[in-house]
């Protein structure tokens, strides 16, 4: 396991700087993710800790040892990319320890941690099988058991998921996040941009936004109290609801922020729209209401409930379940 810190980091490439002074502890044996819209640097803050790139200035620390010029492969680091990056000549077995056998590693230990890995991921029948007759799930569970035999102090994950249906990512985010719990003492850092993988798989989320740290938090921090318009915005699906000018005027903001789960339809509604559309999706329907601004309201209401396009409805924000923001999206104390 490793702590990291990153201190005053940066980093650009020629004129532009992507990572704009980033200050951030990632503690030893956490689950830490990145995210954040496209282009945003969290792949490249990645690949900072990796050793893949250089780090313009700034400090980056593993427990306390400056790292900065460290080759990649001194590191104590294993990664898992988006594409699996498997041999495909070699079976399962020789791809998962194709790295350990040029560390040295002697034939026993090979085989014993190979065979450990495997199990862990319940990828014992695949040994003796070529990547091109594996599903896209069993390929990425191959490339991140590549990674825990090799022990590492940090595993680091670069969107593994986003090449998988579905279905696939499901299991598969299962499996890692099994996988935290068994391993225990690994210290994981990973990029994505879908908000289930970062809600449930996070102990800590780091929202980035054109190279800076939005906000730092756990997943219901973020989502229950975060600290910008950005970040309320951002995490959570479907996103957070923002209404402006005469709607927001009567809480004596700039923006009024709240959940879809957290709006009543009722007669005495404080506001008022007309149903565009309803999702039923069985456990819940999804309500869009045009309120005559630039994007529609969405409601959750439990259940199956009926409702006709252009039906006129009114709603309220539930007590104490909404949010205000300032004109510059820093938010306000809640009522």
């Amino acid at each position: 396991m490793a702590n990291i810190e990153l201190r005053s980091v940066r980093k650009s490439f020629g004129a532009f700087e992507v990572i704009k002074g980033v200050d951030m502890d990632i503690r030893s044996g956490e689950f830490m993710v990145f995210v954040g819209p496209s282009g945003c640097g969290k792949s490249t803050l990645l690949r900072l800790i990796a050793g893949l790139e250089d780090i313009t200035s700034g400090q980056l620390l593993f427990d306390g040892e400056r790292v900065n010029d460290c080759a990649p492969s001194r590191r104590g680091i294993a990664m898992v990319f988006q594409s699996y990056a498997l041999y495909p000549h070699m079976d399962v077995f020789q791809n998962m320890a194709f790295g350990m056998k040029l560390s040295g590693a002697g034939r026993e230990d090979i085989e014993k941690r190979v065979k450990k890995a495997a199990a862990m991921l319940q990828i014992e029948k695949l040994l003796d099988r070529l990547p091109r007759q594996l599903s896209g799930g069993q390929r990425q569970r191959v490339a991140i058991g590549r990674a825990i035999v090799r022990d590492p102090r940090v595993f680091l994950f670069d969107e593994p998921l986003s090449n998988l249906d579905a279905a696939l990512r499901v299991s598969t985010r299962i499996e890692i996040a099994r996988l935290h719990k068994e391993i225990g003492n690994a210290t994981m850092v990973y990029v994505t941009h879908d908000q289930v993988e970062a809600m449930t798989l996070a102990d800590r989320i780091c929202v980035l936004r054109d190279g800076v740290v939005e906000q730092i938090g756990t997943p219901l921090e973020l989502y229950n109290h975060p600290q910008s318009l950005f970040v309320a915005g951002f995490i959570g699906s479907p996103k957070m609801n923002f209404l402006t000018g005469r709607h927001s005027q009567p809480f004596g903001c700039a923006t009024v922020g709240v959940r879809a789960e957290h709006i009543e339809i009722t007669s005495e509604g404080v506001w008022s729209g007309r149903v565009i559309h309803s999702e039923n999706l069985g456990s819940d329907t999804y309500v869009y209401l045009d309120i005559e601004a630039q994007e529609p309201v969405i409601v959750r209401q439990p259940g199956t409930v009926a409702f006709k396009p252009g039906e006129a409805l009114r709603f309220s924000p539930m007590p104490r379940e909404f949010h205000r923001f300032d004109a510059k999206g820093k938010p306000l104390p809640r009522h």
